[in-house]
């Protein structure tokens, strides 16, 4: 089984504080909650999302993996094999839906389907009532070309500190889960996902708080 999470109900209250305190803005509140790959950001942004909306703070939350390329342009590009990897995201999408939320009510957005492993256009919506957005994704605070583009949206970065021993162990697991034996499974981890979480760590910009 994947390695438990810290709890995260209490991880999304201490975000939920650093938020409540933020001074109010004439503009929509767009929070970072960044982490590398197996960090559990999926789950405590949803955590997070049921808090804040709990405390009067409707929120909305962006997933940065809608905004992964289809698989036939990695194919064209020779990175399949690289899936997950800040090459694979189109960037420059993913920018441009940040402008937008400061300053339109409603956003329709894309989501990533694991399941079928692709981004669905248009799946969810940030609605006019959500006067905060988390986005979340590995590499929303990433020190690199391009990616340090995204830091001007953020009212507060928050990220997702977990030992890397236990980001193998998930990450691993989560190659188990598809079916894998265990030394294929750490190959697929070692190729790529590991690679990933040890450059979101070893290249992460400055932070306001820190969930761990």
């Amino acid at each position: 089984m994947t390695p438990p999470l810290s709890d995260p109900t209490a991880l999304a209250r201490k975000a939920a504080q650093a938020v409540i305190a933020l001074p109010p803005s004439a503009t929509r509140t767009v929070i970072a909650l960044a982490g590398p790959p197996g960090a559990g950001k999926s789950t405590v942004g949803k955590a997070l999302q049921a808090a804040l909306t709990q405390q009067g703070l409707p929120t909305g939350l962006l997933p940065m993996d809608g905004f992964h390329y289809d698989n036939a342009i990695l194919d064209a590009r020779g990175l399949r094999a690289l899936k997950g990897a800040p090459e694979t995201f189109d960037l420059n999408g993913f920018l441009a839906m940040l402008a937008r939320l400061p300053h339109e009510d409603e956003i329709a957005i894309p989501t990533f389907d694991r399941t079928l492993d692709k981004a669905i256009a248009g799946s969810d919506l940030i609605r006019a009532e959500h006067k905060t957005v988390i986005v979340e994704g590995n590499y929303l605070l990433l020190d690199e070309p391009g990616w340090k583009d995204c830091r001007k949206y953020w009212a507060l970065r928050v990220f997702l500190d977990v030992p890397m021993a236990e980001i193998e162990a998930r990450l691993v697991q989560r190659w188990l889960d598809h079916g894998l034996d265990p030394q294929a499974a750490r190959d697929r981890a070692e190729q790529n996902d590991l690679p990933n979480a040890r450059r979101v760590v070893e290249n992460v910009s400055e932070v306001d708080v820190v969930l761990e």
